[in-house]
């Protein structure tokens, strides 16, 4: 029963991966039409209008009545402002393959900082999937560069950066999801990102004194595309599901389910950019689907017994 329990939670975080995956895709188209501000700032601003209509509309549902919201602010500090800050401006000097791969070694500081801060141990065999994982997306990334023309080195150490925050905020969404929601956690991550790359972007316009260009990149149909991607899909529906799997599975456990989002990110490009299909795609994709099966196969051992985010 606990299997088919944790069957939709995991279905929801390989939503979550599909989507991200092919995120890459469209940052890179978007910022062909637009600085990374521009971006991110109709990106969340768009999000946020969504959700606040639907809210109004009453078909979701928050209250923040009586909780403390200290944390909801942690939590949008690490996603979306630092994170997309580093992965946006990563992907910008180098690509969107290498960014899908960088991001998949999330797992790693997952598995770390859960241990530490949730008391969730992973078995040995679950550690040896997820090592099995990442060597999936090692085995992509080194072949891959050997054959590029390198000059990544800043975007990925800007990648790492992405990587760490990105793990921080795991652990930040699994200690409140048992006093949030995750519609709730979701709004609260959009509000903020709208009011900071906004208010970023304006300024940007101001002392450069070109404010009334501010919606020039909705001109641009593939800028529109892209942004209606990342600001509904990519944003809202991801990230709402990533917060539900984390208020039902473990930590580590749903990190590395999110390394299914480099095996997305393989198909866009050989699908839609005609990039090149090699076998250590074909040895590192099983790797990948191997090590997430495998780790959430296995149950978590608890450093302590606590029933904190038990649903």
């Amino acid at each position: 029963m606990k299997k088919k329990h944790n069957m939709l939670p995991v279905l929801s975080g390989i939503g979550a991966a599909t989507i991200f995956g092919l995120s890459f895709l469209f940052s890179k188209m978007a910022l062909n039409s637009a600085g990374i501000f521009e971006l991110l700032s109709f990106r969340f601003l768009i999000a946020f209008l969504i959700m606040s209509s639907l809210i109004v509309l009453k078909l979701i549902k928050v209250d923040y009545t009586g909780k403390n919201l200290k944390g909801l602010f942690l939590l949008g500090l690490m996603e979306p402002i630092i994170y997309f800050i580093f992965e946006t401006y990563g992907i910008k000097y180098s690509s969107s393959s290498i960014a899908g791969l960088m991001i998949a070694l999330i797992p790693i500081g997952v598995v770390i900082l859960s241990a530490y801060f949730l008391k969730e141990k992973p078995s040995a065999v679950q550690l040896i999937f997820i090592i099995m994982s990442v060597l999936g997306v090692a085995l992509i990334g080194v072949m891959g560069s050997s054959s590029s023309t390198g000059g990544n080195l800043f975007g990925i150490i800007l990648l790492l950066g992405a990587v760490m925050s990105a793990a921080f905020f795991t652990i930040i969404s699994r200690k409140l999801s048992s006093d949030f929601t995750p519609m709730e956690l979701t709004y609260s991550m959009m509000f903020l990102g709208a009011v900071f790359f906004n208010a970023i972007s304006i300024i940007n316009h101001i002392s450069t004194g070109s404010l009334l260009s501010y919606f020039a990149p909705l001109k641009n149909a593939n800028f529109l595309i892209s942004i209606g991607y990342l600001g509904i899909l990519s944003s809202i529906v991801a990230y709402f599901l990533i917060n539900f799997t984390l208020s039902k599975l473990e930590a580590s456990k749903s990190a590395v389910v999110s390394n299914l989002a480099t095996i997305v990110s393989i198909i866009a490009g050989v699908v839609i950019l005609k990039e090149p299909f090699y076998y250590y795609h074909i040895v590192g994709s099983i790797l990948i689907i191997v090590g997430v099966w495998g780790t959430n196969n296995y149950e978590i051992k608890r450093v302590v017994d606590t029933t904190t985010h038990e649903a």
